[in-house]
């Protein structure tokens, strides 16, 4: 089905990268210990989250829930946007129009 979006790609994917930042193990979506994680220079962290955001994006197009670390990871295809709550708080919205 995939997730529809009206905005430039790229700035979807660099704000979904940015939200994902705020997700402290974020790195284990990626099968990665914190060792690995941290032996990482930032660029090439950035580069793996930029990924993960890419990876997440299409991911949501099939499955609209998405686990992270301890957050939650939503597409509302109603108001167009992509949701992250940590627990029950909402700590990031990325529009998608």
């Amino acid at each position: 089905m995939g997730v529809k979006f009206g905005r430039e790609y790229p700035d979807i994917i660099n704000d979904f990268t940015d939200a994902l930042h705020s997700i402290d193990e974020c790195y284990s979506f990626l099968e990665m210990t914190p060792e690995e994680w941290n032996g990482l220079g930032r660029e090439e962290q950035q580069e793996c989250i930029k990924t993960l955001a890419d990876d997440l994006f299409y991911g949501l197009g099939s499955d609209p829930k998405m686990l992270v670390g301890t957050c939650t990871i939503s597409h509302d295809k109603d108001k167009h946007v992509i949701v992250i709550y940590h627990k029950e708080k909402l700590i990031s919205v990325i529009y998608l129009v």
